[in-house]
């Protein structure tokens, strides 16, 4: 079991897609309750990014992971997820600007 506040071996540090895009789901999944900061209004836009960076740290710091490996292969999942989600969200964004976009120009063209 790692203790908080042991050193975070440096192969898990890095970008967290699950942490940022899920950010208070994965905390509760990870123990680490931080990202719970994440449901304040505005404070979220920044700490969104804080948590996808420091994610697998405190993940790390919080879990009961036998090795680095055993760590590894459970914030994958969460990070496919995350990824898949920022993705989708990334084209939903596109979509809804090409929509209102047409909208716009049809709106203009019929005056």
């Amino acid at each position: 079991m790692q203790e908080t506040g042991k050193e975070t071996p440096q192969e898990i540090k890095g970008w967290n897609w699950g942490a940022f895009m899920f950010n208070w789901i994965w905390g509760i999944g990870n123990h680490t309750y931080l990202p719970l900061l994440s449901l304040i209004p505005v404070v979220n836009i920044i700490w969104v990014f804080i948590t996808g960076f420091k994610g697998n740290e405190w993940a790390w710091q919080k879990g009961e992971y036998e090795s680095v490996a055993e760590f590894k292969k459970v914030q994958e999942t969460w990070n496919r997820a995350g990824l898949v989600q920022f993705i989708i969200s990334i084209i939903a964004i596109i979509l809804y600007f090409i929509f209102f976009a047409g909208i716009v120009a049809t709106s203009i063209n019929n005056q």
